[in-house]
């Protein structure tokens, strides 16, 4: 005699695998690590403090 298949834990364990698949894929398309963050940022702040810097200073005449 065979033992008896969920059918509903079957049809959801296909679906998570195929979930998990797509988002190792999306991770490696669209995943940055750690260390890519933190220079975008520096590289950001020092533009912007450089942009600062370089701005002429008017004076209002009223």
């Amino acid at each position: 005699m065979t033992t008896s298949i969920n059918l509903n834990k079957v049809r959801k364990a296909k679906a998570k695998a195929g979930k998990q698949q797509a988002a190792k894929e999306n991770r490696a398309k669209f995943g940055r690590t750690k260390a890519d963050r933190q220079l975008d940022e520096a590289r950001a702040e020092k533009l912007a403090s450089l942009t600062e810097a370089h701005k002429l200073k008017r004076d209002q005449q009223d």
